[in-house]
Parts: structure tokens; sequence; C-alpha cells
């Protein structure tokens, strides 16, 4: 466990205090905004059970998501929208939701971990290959990102489009989103750049 914090140690002892993780979650999808989280933990602080959010049940996850909110020196999310991934892409739109929750956080960071991306801030930082699995700090962020967006999931968004199963399939390719969108059409809060594909893979399936 206690290797989760290598480079968390390597930073502190190199003199930047406030590190800041940072991951989003969304990327895959369909439907809804691409969330990112930014998380400053204490320097030395160890949680037993953090880790990349995509090996944690939903229980689990939702008890990390209170203690790190709770013990965390900061916390930012950012939010970027399906019309704007249309836009300027998948890649640049998670890079903007992760330079938001940077903006977000209430104390300055001295350096920033990143999951496999780069965030562009003027400040110091590791871009870190499935850094979700390898640092504390990237992994409570991954955390705090991953609830987030089930929580919109399901509520406010799958209020919004309640024949779509956002609740359940949390806006991923699933059968029964997929079969549900050629029934009823995409939402305005679909990715339509998304949609390419799928229309093209759905004529060659019949």
């Amino acid at each position: 466990m206690d290797d989760l914090l290598k480079y968390e140690r390597e930073y502190w002892q190199a003199g930047y205090p406030h590190i800041a993780g940072i991951d989003e979650v969304g990327r895959g999808c369909l439907f809804g905004d691409v969330v990112a989280a930014a998380v400053i933990l204490p320097q030395g602080l160890v949680f037993e059970d953090v880790n990349d959010s995509k090996k944690l049940s939903a229980k689990k996850r939702e008890k990390l998501f209170d203690l790190i909110m709770e013990q965390a020196i900061a916390v930012g999310i950012g939010f970027v929208d399906a019309a704007t991934i249309d836009q300027i892409n998948i890649k640049q739109a998670t890079r903007r939701a992760m330079k938001q929750a940077v903006e977000q956080l209430t104390i300055q960071p001295d350096f920033l971990l990143i999951d496999a991306e780069k965030v562009d801030v003027p400040i110091p930082q590791l871009s870190v290959i499935k850094g979700d699995a390898t640092s504390q700090s990237i992994a409570a962020a991954s955390i705090v990102a991953k609830v987030t967006r089930d929580r919109l999931c399901q509520g406010e968004w799958d209020a919004r489009y309640p024949e779509y199963g956002i609740a359940v399939h949390k806006g991923y390719a699933t059968k029964l989103h997929r079969e549900q969108l050629l029934a009823l059409g995409p939402t305005p809060m679909h990715r339509k750049s998304f949609m390419r594909n799928l229309i093209v893979e759905e004529q060659t399936l019949f």
C-alpha cells in the first residue's frame, strides 16, 4: 500500500508540500459530461483502501468519497458537457475539465500528478501512466470524479431522460443504451461525435 505514495514522497522531499492528484471519468461514455477531479491530500496521510476507482465496488467508493472529502486539504471538480466535447473533441475536453478542477482548488497546488494527461496550467506536473493504480492522490481524484459523475447519472440526468437507463449504464455504450438510442434517438446530452461510430456499428450488426 505504502508504494502508492512513492511519487508523492519524491515531490514532497523535493519541496512541493501541496501535491494535487488529477483524474477524469466518463471519457468513453456516449452520454453526459466528462468529469475531472483534483485532490490535495495532507502529507503522509495513508488511505487503506484507496485504489483505481474502477477496481472498487460502488459501496466502497461512496465510503472512500466521504473520507476523502473530509480529510483532503482541497478538492476541485471540473465538468465539460457533451456539446463542448463534440466541438473540441474528447481529449481537449478532458484537459479542459482537468484544468477547471485545478482552478476550483481553494489552495494553489505546488505540483500536479496527472493520470496520463497534461494540464494547461503553469504548475510543475508529471503525467503518470496508470496513475490511478500507482499514486494515492490520483486514485483519490479518480474516486471523487467517479462518485460525482455516478451521482449525476443516478439522480439529475436519469430524472431528465428516464427512458434511457442512464442510472444503470452511466452513459456507456451497453446493449440497453444502444437499443434505447436506436429506438428513441439521441438526447441533447448525447455526444453526437460518438454516435457516428455507433450508427455504423449498428448497421453492420443488422
